[in-house]
């Protein structure tokens, strides 16, 4: 667990921001379960069927979750340099759960906040939940992707946790890209740490894994944004982190 966060922290959120599913998915196994014994046999072993694939989704999703948000070193940041003295740029899509935990493992490090949350374009209610649960740190500058107002070659270092695949039309994920290389040194890095629609992530979230993108979408993003992948970290077989370079580009 990383610093400030609580134990299970990581699969209770998931259960808050998303209640609602967890409330149909046990309304609906309790039915079924209520109506098995009235059903005829060629029915009856469908539904029990049915029943205990349902309920080992769920478990497996949770179990999985617990792993890879709360068990794993995940949030310890392990693949993050010395940002002591640095200024670094932490972006995020409506919910911020490492800046509190980059001030305290790098008590120097200048930071600076944004958030691209736009309530038209991220409309799941997940989000509007955890940004209730927890607010935005202040002084976080609300943003766009298209144009961040920030100077040219501002940063170190600039990181997207779980952010950039919130962003689902391709040619804005490219622009956005773009903007995080116009404001990051030309010797700097971009560091994106992101889900990716792999068989792994389909295994524990199934059709939920949609809502990630390829390591082929994101190499084409990256690229499309003349961004080199200078490395690319796995934390835990469901996480990846790429550190990006800029092409061309020398001090």
């Amino acid at each position: 667990m990383g610093l400030d966060r609580k134990p299970f922290q990581g699969v209770l959120n998931i259960i808050r921001f998303n209640w609602q599913f967890y409330v149909i998915a046990g309304l609906v196994i309790a039915v079924l379960g209520a109506l098995v014994g009235f059903l005829p046999e060629p029915f009856r072993m469908l539904v029990v069927l049915g029943t205990f694939l349902a309920v080992l989704m769920i478990s497996i999703s949770l179990i999985g979750s617990l792993y890879i948000y709360d068990i794993s070193d995940l949030y310890k940041l392990p693949w993050l340099p010395n940002l002591d003295a640095k200024k670094v740029l932490n972006i995020n899509a409506g919910f911020d759960e490492t800046s509190s935990l980059l001030k305290k493992k790098h008590p120097a490090v200048e930071l600076t906040v944004c958030d691209f949350y736009d309530p038209e374009k991220h409309t799941e209610v997940s989000i509007k939940r955890a940004r209730n649960a927890f607010p935005p740190l202040e002084g976080t500058i609300s943003v766009s992707t298209e144009k961040l107002p920030l100077a040219d070659r501002s940063f170190d270092t600039t990181l997207a946790f779980f952010s950039a695949h919130e962003i689902r039309e391709p040619g804005e994920r490219v622009q956005f890209f773009k903007e995080l290389a116009r404001v990051t040194k030309p010797n700097g890095e971009i560091i994106v740490t992101e889900h990716l629609r792999d068989f792994n992530n389909f295994a524990i979230y199934t059709v939920g894994f949609f809502h990630f993108h390829s390591r082929e979408t994101w190499l084409d993003t990256f690229g499309g944004a003349g961004l080199i992948v200078s490395e690319e970290i796995k934390t835990t077989r469901f996480i990846s982190t790429f550190v990006l370079t800029q092409e061309g580009e020398t001090d």
